[in-house]
């Protein structure tokens, strides 16, 4: 039935539509307009508690914070204010993360990382650190402290759009905030015990010698940066189904996923005479970008680099008088043990002594719309029982027996932050190794540079002595036939002073050589990044600043170099299809353009190559060791041909099959996506860096606004490193992990040193500086920091005063 509706009516009815529909865009013009407010001024003149004087912060061009202070203390205080304006949810996140206090905020999703924080204990260890600190890091730790609080006590607008969604304020800052981030990367570099748990579930489905087919040893690899494996010991029942659990239930932000770069040319290798130093380490991409750009100059310090928001020290960077670089020495630092229950007793363990009562403590987690959650805690005398992280899990496992950390990284006399303090001062050499000393968690392999013309190398960190065994699976924790005995002495650890080489390279390739009398690891990283760097090192004219970036920016793959003739040797090319494909592969010079077909052609192939080799054998653990690994791909095509035959099929496949079909799938796959005109094919198209927020990424439609994309060439073997995460079912390979910092120092000259971040400086969506670094980072761009106030007023944008409110 149709109702009549008179003109005035209609007229009416239009007004009330039209008022409605300008109020909603009043409110949502009037809601944005204040939530701009949590944007910064960068001129201005601020008051603001615990100052001694007036500081000084100018913001060059580039946005770049210069604090000049008349006091290290000062100092601090400054950079924790400006940490806090431009990064401040960054910042609440990481302590919360640490702390295993996310849920009080998000809810129920986070409940599963906040029990492995808290079991694990990294904000408690973190006031463990500061409380063992001397006084002047203590000192300096406050100041910092007390210049975020500042910040948060004197912002007068809106707090950063998280904080309104979730509705929330955060809490006061203290020393252990500022702390906690040294242990989550301690833990998130030296992630160990994934590969142990992993080959014990392995184990109940392959050989010995299969396990070892997945993790080959680096005998081809280039030249150790200083340049008879033992019968492995059988895994304790137990170990298996503990071991699967653990992998079925631990949170993925645990995964280790680490890598870097670092070069440093000797001044009897450059044109200048003095060295030039190159790094670029690689972590995980995340929006904004976990590095902050800033220089601090104050009497006795004066320091140029990479900051992360909430830590008090510069982490990579330079100062007056030497520069440094970090890259991961993947040593194995971390054992899991499987500690048997005394029947009867479930709070008592075995040992080699005899039963032993576990210490156990109690914390309660409060989860934003629900009750709150106790967790009680239980450690043994290798480390927390990680177990007990989730309740069902002792329900399902067998109850005779449970599964505990140890890691050099959870010790409460980690003195970690007390290095870079040190570092940050540090003159020479001398003074290098004395801040090392300090430096426990994760090893870290360091390159070192003066303006003298020193060159150096240093391996600094806690890597255990195991009594035996060599940490490569759950090993028995009751008989002590496997427990620590201490740490490879300070001095034993690898480094070199000035090496008659003239040049020190390391991107997680072996750090030393064959006979080197302590044990660090048995799984290296692939070598392929290391001899693309000593290839380009070894051109015969003089090395510079401008070779060593076009250098972090190379992205010739040598993983493409060796295995696509392989791939193609074992292809029974037979369609139009595959021959037209063989054909652009062959003549392919292995260069990861993102324009280009060859490299999406060459990354589905490798997949689907894998999938097919191993995917049988490994069933339902497939996907937890699954990544791109040439070296095992190509091992198992020559030397462990038994690989290609598919275990769940009657017929005996051979490698010719497994690599014909594998393209035929790849190819298939690609068409659906892709179209047809293998011509139109891109490998940008599959391949974006992905910058993705750690709140905001996660909600459907502001994702489009929080995190950042941008098609990238490179991939998880060149030099550029672009990590993909594989997608199942689809030809995506987003670049999630890669170097978010670069930075070439130029010891003639440091002024004239290079960098380079991915993102921007600021963390607020709403800030023009969020992501204007992201096209100029991928295209290789580089700006300089300048080491004078002159310079970096030069075309400022800003002169903020801090003053001390009386």
């Amino acid at each position: 039935m149709l109702i009549a509706i008179s003109p005035a009516r209609k007229i009416l009815l239009v007004r009330v539509a039209v008022i409605g529909v300008v109020a909603i865009a009043m409110a949502a013009t009037a809601g944005i307009l204040w939530l701009r407010t949590s944007l910064p001024g960068l001129s201005e003149s601020i008051r603001i508690t615990g100052l001694g004087r007036t500081v000084e912060i100018v913001h060059d061009r580039n946005g770049i914070p210069h604090i000049q202070a008349m006091s290290t203390d000062d100092a601090y205080a400054a950079l924790g204010f400006i940490h806090a304006r431009d990064r401040l949810f960054q910042m609440d996140f990481m302590r919360r993360l640490g702390g295993g206090r996310l849920s009080e905020v998000i809810g129920q999703p986070t409940l599963g990382l906040d029990r492995t924080m808290r079991t694990l204990g990294l904000h408690r260890l973190a006031g463990e650190t500061y409380r063992r600190l001397p006084a002047d890091a203590q000192q300096a730790i406050r100041a910092y402290t007390n210049g975020v609080n500042a910040f948060l006590a004197a912002h007068p607008g809106a707090l950063p759009p998280e904080f309104v969604l979730l509705r929330y304020s955060p809490e006061r800052w203290t020393v252990s905030d500022s702390l906690v981030w040294g242990r989550l990367m301690a833990l998130r570099l030296t992630g160990n015990w994934r590969t142990e748990a992993l080959r014990a579930a392995l184990s109940a489905r392959l050989s010995p010698a299969q396990i070892d087919d997945l993790w080959p040893r680096d005998d081809d690899a280039p030249p150790a940066t200083l340049a008879a494996m033992p019968m492995p010991v059988p895994v304790p029942a137990a170990a298996v189904r503990l071991a699967t659990d653990l992998l079925d239930r631990m949170p993925p932000w645990l995964d280790q996923l680490s890598a870097s770069n670092s070069w440093l040319v000797s001044g009897t290798g450059t044109r200048s005479g003095k060295p030039v130093l190159a790094n670029d380490p690689h972590l995980g991409f995340s929006a904004p970008g976990l590095w902050y750009l800033a220089r601090i100059s104050a009497p006795g310090l004066d320091v140029t680099g990479a900051t992360v928001p909430g830590v008090p020290f510069h982490v990579l960077g330079h100062n007056r008088r030497i520069s440094w670089a970090f890259t991961t020495t993947d040593s194995d630092t971390q054992d899991l043990f499987i500690e048997r229950l005394v029947p009867g007793a479930p709070g008592m363990y075995q040992t080699p002594a005899g039963p032993e009562a576990f210490t156990t403590r109690t914390e309660t987690i409060a989860v934003k719309g629900a009750k709150p959650v106790p967790v009680v805690i239980r450690e043994t005398r290798h480390g927390p029982v990680i177990s007990d992280i989730y309740g069902d899990l002792k329900r399902q496992t067998p109850k005779d027996h449970v599964i505990a950390l140890a890691a050099a990284s959870l010790r409460p006399d980690d003195l970690s932050p007390l290095a870079l303090y040190r570092l940050n001062r540090a003159r020479n050499w001398t003074d290098f190794k004395n801040a090392m000393r300090s430096f426990h968690a994760p090893q870290q392999n360091i390159s070192y540079a003066d303006i003298d013309g020193n060159i150096g190398f240093f391996a600094p960190g806690r890597v255990p002595v195991r009594r035996s065994g060599r940490g490569k699976h759950p090993v028995p924790g009751w008989t002590g036939a496997f427990d620590w005995t201490g740490f490879i002495p300070y001095d034993s650890l690898p480094q070199a002073y000035n090496p008659a080489a003239g040049r020190i390279v390391n991107a997680n390739h072996r750090v030393v050589p064959a006979d080197y009398p302590w044990h660090l690891t048995d799984d290296w990283a692939a070598p392929y990044r290391a001899r693309r760097i000593y290839q380009r090192l070894d051109a015969p004219t003089p090395h510079t600043v401008q070779a060593s970036t076009d250098l972090q920016t190379d992205i010739l793959s040598l993983a493409a170099a060796d295995a696509v003739p392989v791939l193609l040797r074992y292809l029974v090319a037979q369609s139009n299809r595959q021959k037209q494909v063989a054909g652009l592969l062959r003549a392919w010079d292995s260069t990861m353009s993102r324009n280009a077909a060859e490299p999406l052609i060459f990354m589905s192939w490798l997949a689907e190559v894998s999938r097919a080799l191993y995917g049988d054998e490994l069933g339902p653990h497939f996907d937890r060791y699954f990544r791109l690994r040439p070296r095992v791909v190509l091992r198992m095509l020559t030397d462990r041909q038994t690989w290609c035959d598919n275990v769940t099929t009657l017929r005996q496949e051979a490698c010719s099959d497994v690599v014909s079909t594998a393209l035929d799938t790849a190819l298939a796959s690609l068409e659906r996506q892709f179209g047809p005109d293998i011509a139109a094919w891109r490998w940008g198209a599959a391949h974006e860096a992905v910058f993705s927020h750690a709140l905001l990424g996660r909600i459907p439609v502001l994702r489009h606004l929080a995190d950042i994309r941008i098609e990238s060439g490179g991939g998880p073997f060149t030099v550029n490193r672009a990590q993909p995460r594989l997608s199942p079912g689809r030809i995506l390979f987003p670049s999630v992990h890669g170097p978010g910092y670069r930075a070439v120092y130029d010891l003639s000259d440091l002024s004239k040193s290079l960098f380079a971040t991915a993102t921007g400086q600021s963390g607020n969506l709403l800030s023009r500086r969020y992501a204007d670094n992201t096209r100029a980072w991928r295209d290789g761009k580089y700006i300089k920091i300048p080491q004078s106030r002159k310079d970096a007023l030069e075309h400022t944008l800003g002169i903020t005063k801090l003053t001390p409110a009386r």
